[in-house]
């Protein structure tokens, strides 16, 4: 008997079942810990006072959270849509696209959220490095931290050209400077503050690092079609002879 084969790989549909479990214990210990405070907007959603549910920091995680199928939805839709177009990677560029967007307007919504002297309050600037984080404490920076968490850990699944961890920085530290001119430009009531765009660029770093083993790599983009005029470099050389079958 040969004692040097080693077991087969488990399928990748297994791998797959075995991260959809994971994620769905994660997102339930989620639940259980925040089943208070969600509960308390819970009325208000319900009753279409969006004002009241859309308007605190626990409604609106509660909308992300009942949203979450139908985000599901959107991307099985996109996916079988790519799938019959025979598309590659289908499920990979559907789910990367959809979390993206799921996993960042709804902290895009936070953020920009006026306060309460909003439009008479002139804008707040804080651009002393660290300074902040003393007063963020450990909830306001771990939700610094998932601002664009989803941005950074999809971004490089879906597009080759972020598959690197500076270029992660770079767009979660973009990204957050924009929101922080907006937060400042519009007058919201809000400090923006330059230790906001390092916790909001480290997130997306650590987000990114976390999905590694799924970046999109250049090999994996299809070929580029060929553009009228100008022949492959893998298609047969073109034979040099007249119209009337002789050579030129």
């Amino acid at each position: 008997m040969n004692h040097d084969l080693s077991p087969p790989a488990p399928p990748r549909r297994a791998r797959r079942i075995v991260l959809l479990g994971l994620v769905v214990s994660a997102l339930a210990g989620v639940l259980f810990v925040l089943r208070r405070p969600l509960m308390m907007s819970a009325p208000a959603c319900m009753a279409g006072q969006w004002d009241r549910c859309l308007g605190t920091f626990n409604g609106v995680v509660l909308m992300t959270l009942v949203t979450l199928p139908l985000a599901v939805l959107v991307a099985a839709a996109l996916a079988y849509r790519r799938r019959a177009a025979g598309g590659s990677g289908a499920w990979r560029r559907s789910l990367a696209e959809v979390g993206m967007v799921h996993g960042t307007v709804p902290f895009l919504w936070l953020i920009l959220m006026p306060g309460a002297g909003a439009g008479v309050v002139p804008g707040r600037v804080s651009l002393i490095p660290l300074r902040d984080l003393v007063t963020m404490g450990s909830l306001g920076i771990a939700g610094n931290l998932l601002v664009f968490a989803s941005l950074g850990f999809f971004g490089p699944i879906r597009f080759a050209a972020l598959a690197s961890v500076p270029r992660i920085l770079a767009l979660g530290a973009g990204c957050s400077v924009l929101v922080e001119t907006a937060q400042y430009v519009l007058r919201l009531d809000r400090v923006s503050s330059v230790d906001d765009v390092l916790v909001n660029a480290t997130g997306a770093v650590l987000a990114g690092l976390a999905s590694r083993r799924w970046w999109r790599t250049r090999t994996d983009a299809p070929p580029d079609p060929p553009r009228p005029g100008h022949t492959r470099p893998d298609a047969p050389a073109p034979s040099h002879t007249s119209a009337i079958g002789g050579h030129a």
